[in-house]
C-alpha cells in the first residue's frame, strides 16, 4: 500500500519503490496547490485574457464542454521562464461519447519578462578616448550577452557580406553597382542625379496598375470567440483540490518454486494434459495490458491523475487505435527505428505540434478514479465511458509571448472503456 493511504513505519519503507510518476489525489480539503483542481470552473492563466471559447467546444455537438482537470504545470527544470497551465474538457452529452473531439486539452502559456541587461557604458565615468580607426564596429550579440571579445578582424569587418577593402561598415557600400564606373573617354557622358530627374514623367502602365490596385494587407488573425455568460455555461462537475505525491509500488513478492505432483489414480499423462489445456484457456481470456493497468492502479487506488513530463503513459489497452499507436512507436524506438507518421514524429506516438512542428511528449493521463470522483453525486449509471485520457504537449512548449497569455489545443488520446472490463 502506498504511503499516501496510511502512515508507514521505517520497516515499511523498505518494502516499496518510488517511481518518477507523480500521482494526483482528489481532496475536498485545500492543499498546498491552490491552482490545480479536478472539475469545477476553469480559472485562466490570465483572468483578463481567457482563451477562445472555440477551444472548449465539442467537435460533434459544438457545445461548450465542462472542465475535467485544471493543472498548474510549471516545469522550472525544463522551462524556467514559462508560466504554464493545462486544461482538459469533456462533453457530457450521451450522443457525443466515443466521438472524436468530445474530449479536448488546452495548454496556456505566458513568458515572464526577462531582466533587462545593464549597459556597461552607463557605469563608465571616464570619457571615451579617440581610436586610431575611423570606423567602430557595432557591438555583437556575443558582446552583449556572453561578454565575448570580438577579434580584430571581426571588428573591422563585422558583416560577412561586406568587402574587406570597404572603409564603411555598411554591407551595401561595397556593391559594385552602387558607384558609376570610371570613364576614360575624352568626352565623358554627363550623369544626372536622381534628385534632378523631372517629377512629371508619364507613368507607365505597370505604375498605373500598381497605383489603382494596391497590395492587399495581410489577413488578420481570427478574433477569439468570447465566452458565454455564466448562466449559459454547462453545469460543472463538483470541484476538488488536488494533492500530489510520487508513485510508490510494493516490491514484487518472491513466488515459491512450483512443485509437480501426480495422482496415482490418474492415467499416465492425463493430469499434465488437462493442466496445459486449462492454462491455455486462462491465458487466452486475459488481456495482459489491461491486467497490468489494473494491477498498477490497484497499488494506489485513489489516484486520479498520473503525471510525468516526457515519460510514457500506462496503457489501458494495446488493441485500440491509441494503444496501437503508442505501442508501435515505443517498440520501434526500442529497436532504434524511426517511425514517421502524418504530421511528423513524436516522443511517444502522438502527432507533432501543429504550431511549430516539434515533437510532442507525454505529460499526463486521467484514470478511471477521476470518473468516480466527478460523478459521485450523480444518479444512474449513464456516465463517462473512458478508461484512459492521455495528454501529449509540445516538447518545446512553443508559442509563448512575454507578458501575454496564449492558448493552444494539444493532443488527446482517449482509450474508451471496453464492454466487459472494469
Amino acid at each position: 500500500m502506498a504511503p499516501h493511504d496510511s502512515d508507514s513505519s521505517d520497516e515499511d519503507t523498505e518494502n516499496y519503490t518510488t517511481t518518477n510518476v507523480v500521482l494526483g489525489y482528489a481532496s475536498k480539503e485545500p492543499t498546498d496547490d491552490s491552482i490545480s483542481q479536478l472539475g469545477g470552473r476553469p480559472t485562466w492563466l490570465g483572468q483578463s485574457e481567457p482563451p477562445s471559447a472555440a477551444l472548449a467546444r465539442c467537435m460533434f455537438c459544438n457545445n461548450i464542454m465542462p472542465l475535467l482537470l485544471q493543472l498548474h504545470a510549471d516545469i522550472p527544470e525544463h522551462f524556467p521562464d514559462h508560466d504554464r497551465r493545462l486544461y482538459v474538457f469533456a462533453c457530457r452529452k450521451k450522443a457525443c461519447r466515443r466521438r472524436n473531439g468530445s474530449i479536448k486539452a488546452v495548454r496556456g502559456i505566458k513568458l515572464r519578462k526577462p531582466a533587462r541587461a545593464t549597459n556597461p557604458s552607463t557605469n563608465n565615468t571616464n570619457p571615451p578616448q579617440a581610436k586610431p580607426s575611423t570606423t567602430t564596429a557595432p557591438p555583437t550579440l556575443g558582446n552583449s550577452i556572453f561578454g565575448v571579445t570580438s577579434s580584430p578582424a571581426s571588428s573591422v569587418n563585422p558583416n560577412p557580406f561586406s568587402s574587406p577593402a570597404a572603409g564603411s561598415g555598411n554591407p551595401f557600400s561595397s556593391n559594385p553597382f552602387s558607384a558609376p564606373p570610371t570613364n576614360t573617354s575624352p568626352n565623358p557622358i554627363p550623369t544626372v542625379a536622381i534628385n534632378d530627374m523631372p517629377s512629371d514623367l508619364p507613368a507607365t502602365f505597370a505604375d498605373k496598375v500598381r497605383l489603382s490596385n494596391p497590395p492587399a494587407p495581410p489577413p488578420s488573425p481570427a478574433a477569439p470567440e468570447p465566452w458565454p455568460s455564466e448562466s449559459d455555461l454547462p453545469t460543472p462537475y463538483p470541484s476538488y483540490h488536488l494533492d500530489a505525491d510520487y508513485e510508490t509500488l510494493d516490491q514484487p513478492a518472491e513466488l515459491p518454486i512450483p512443485t509437480t505432483s501426480m495422482n496415482v489414480d490418474d492415467p499416465p499423462g492425463g493430469s499434465s494434459s488437462s493442466t496445459k489445456e486449462d492454462a491455455d484457456t486462462f491465458e487466452s481470456t486475459i488481456d495482459k495490458t489491461f491486467q497490468r493497468f489494473a494491477d498498477r492502479l490497484a497499488q494506489n487506488p485513489l489516484q486520479v491523475v498520473r503525471y510525468e513530463f516526457g515519460g510514457l503513459p500506462l496503457l489501458y489497452s494495446k488493441t485500440d487505435f491509441v494503444g496501437q499507436l503508442i505501442s508501435l512507436h515505443h517498440s520501434s524506438s526500442n529497436t532504434k527505428v524511426s517511425v514517421t507518421r502524418r504530421g511528423g514524429t513524436s516522443g511517444f506516438g502522438a502527432s507533432a505540434c501543429l504550431e511549430c512542428g516539434a515533437t510532442r511528449v507525454f505529460e499526463l493521463q486521467l484514470t478511471p478514479q477521476a470518473i468516480s470522483e466527478l460523478e459521485a453525486e450523480e444518479d444512474g449509471l449513464e456516465g463517462m465511458e473512458w478508461g484512459n485520457v492521455i495528454v501529449g504537449v509540445c516538447g518545446k512548449d512553443c508559442g509563448g509571448e512575454v507578458g501575454r497569455v496564449t492558448y493552444f489545443q494539444e493532443w488527446v488520446g482517449v482509450q474508451w472503456e471496453e464492454r466487459g472490463k472494469g
